[in-house]
């Protein structure tokens, strides 16, 4: 399986074409989707991931890797529709209203991604009801909210409390992020988890999915 080995070791280096063309060679060899997808991409953006953790590498190498991961993904996404194989689980995520910053959030999201998760990315500005709604629509097992601002913070706590409201807290986790967000101020607004990076939130999802 060295092919797959190489598809792994291209993405974490940023070679988008290269494991765009690695993937479609390893189709054409009749590698199973979801053993591309495992053992090639989701291995080298875990490594990434880990990397990025122990700040051996930065936000620019994080989202080159991710480019390279997604060109290699839309190649597998037919595949992987036919063999019926689904993501091991299902987010939506946001950044929350008043707030529009949206680096955080999208590492958390390609971050959760290269774990195998199925994201959907409400962007910024995202009021509490919007979160419930796409909770809903989606039927997804947890809910991101995005802050850098203290002021946005509370918005946190509007959303607990309007997943409370529309009766369906038990059924989503709500994990929380950003510079400014703290474990205590997690616990205070009853959210299910506090992340202090993208790596962590992705295996704490994961967690959460199992």
């Amino acid at each position: 399986m060295d092919l797959l080995h190489e598809i792994s070791l291209q993405l974490q280096a940023g070679k988008a074409k290269v494991v765009k063309s690695l993937v479609q060679q390893a189709i054409d060899e009749g590698i199973p989707a979801q053993e591309i997808l495992e053992q090639g991409l989701l291995a080298g953006m875990n490594i990434i991931g880990i990397k990025f953790k122990n700040n051996e590498i930065f936000v620019p190498e994080v989202l080159i890797a991710a480019r390279a991961m997604n060109m290699g993904v839309s190649l597998l996404k037919p595949l992987l529709a036919q063999s019926g194989s689904r993501a091991s689980g299902r987010v939506v995520i946001g950044t929350v209203k008043g707030d529009l910053h949206d680096i955080g959030k999208n590492l958390v999201k390609m971050m959760m991604e290269g774990k195998g998760l199925e994201v959907i990315d409400l962007g910024t500005d995202v009021a509490p009801e919007a979160y419930v709604q796409a909770a809903l629509d989606s039927q997804c097992q947890i809910v991101c909210c995005s802050a850098l601002l203290t002021t946005t913070m509370p918005v946190m706590q509007d959303v607990v409390k309007a997943f409370e409201a529309a009766g369906i807290r038990d059924k989503v986790k709500i994990m929380i992020g950003g510079a400014p967000v703290t474990d205590t101020f997690c616990q205070q607004i009853g959210a299910d988890a506090y992340t202090p990076d993208a790596t962590t939130a992705a295996e704490k999802a994961v967690e959460f999915c199992a």
